[in-house]
């Protein structure tokens, strides 16, 4: 009985090892790469780079008082506390400043009123195979088509390789219109801010915007070189009512997954007076360079 009892056992000792071996022997990834062991044969999840920005600046305080003095001619008339409220601007309400910030000004003098509008936008693509700054130039792509512009499509100049072109299926995205509202547009660049020249007057050169109110030569809404990895400018004349005409110059440009949007308008007083094309967008282009120098600080 006992021989018959040696036997039976043996052969269970002996499968018990073949599984404690092959348990040890079996391979598997030590790099922490996960694999699909269905039939195919081994994958790897790949995910996009997020944005290169997490948070954005706080917009009314963006604008350097130096550059609202010549934006906004028509508070340095006003009583020193009237003229630093003027100067705070006022907020945009958004629901998430990580997200969206934006902020407005104005003022009013004998010879015209100005508006400013500032608006930023973080994108985050929701999609692990798309990049934030992908899904960020879908975005701007169809901020310009929407501008209209005369010339380019949207993914003509600045446009990194292997970004979707102006066709692309993005979100819309926005921009206020007036010191705490918050609606859906794009648009805005600027540079220098030409000084000593008054608000709604024609400089009287050849640059100056003619007296039919066309867009002189040269100064055509367009593409923009330098700002950003993308930009674009838009300059409409439309009159705000029967008695004034009023120009917007808009500058938009993206950095990264950050899409930046000025708008700068001016209203004359007197209707015969057309606001000037050159000054209108030297300082939109102006303002949109020290924006664009701050994301990068």
């Amino acid at each position: 009985m006992q021989p018959k009892a040696r036997k039976a056992y043996v052969p269970g000792l002996a499968a018990l090892l073949v599984v404690v071996a092959a348990g040890c022997s079996g391979g598997g990834a030590t790099d922490g790469a996960v694999t699909d062991t269905k039939p195919g044969g081994p994958t790897t999840a790949t995910t996009a780079q997020p944005g290169k920005y997490r948070t954005l600046r706080e917009p009314c305080g963006s604008v350097p008082r130096s550059m609202l003095k010549d934006l906004l001619p028509g508070a340095a008339s006003l009583p020193e506390d009237q003229q630093t409220k003027v100067y705070q601007g006022t907020a945009s309400v958004t629901y998430d400043t990580d997200r969206r910030v934006g902020c407005g000004w104005k003022a009013t003098s004998l010879d015209a009123s100005n508006q400013l509008m500032i608006d930023l936008e973080r994108v985050v693509s929701y999609d692990p195979a798309v990049s934030d700054a992908d899904r960020a130039q879908e975005v701007y792509a169809k901020k310009e088509t929407a501008a209209g512009l005369p010339s380019s499509p949207a993914s003509a100049s600045g446009t990194p390789s292997g970004t979707p072109s102006a066709s692309g299926t993005g979100t819309g995205a926005g921009t206020n219109t007036a010191p705490g509202t918050t609606t859906q547009t794009g648009s805005p660049s600027g540079s220098g801010n030409p000084s000593g020249t008054p608000s709604g007057t024609p400089t009287g050169s050849g640059s100056g915007t003619p007296s039919d109110g066309t867009t002189p030569d040269g100064l055509e809404p367009r593409v923009l070189d330098s700002l950003g990895d993308v930009a674009f400018l838009d300059d409409v004349l439309a009159r705000a009512g029967a008695a004034a005409q009023q120009r917007t110059v808009s500058v938009v440009f993206r950095t990264s997954n950050v899409i930046v949007t000025v708008r700068y308008t001016e209203q004359p007083a007197h209707p015969t007076v057309v606001p000037d094309s050159k000054e209108l967008q030297d300082k939109a282009r102006g303002l949109a360079r020290t924006l664009n120098e701050q994301l990068n600080e």
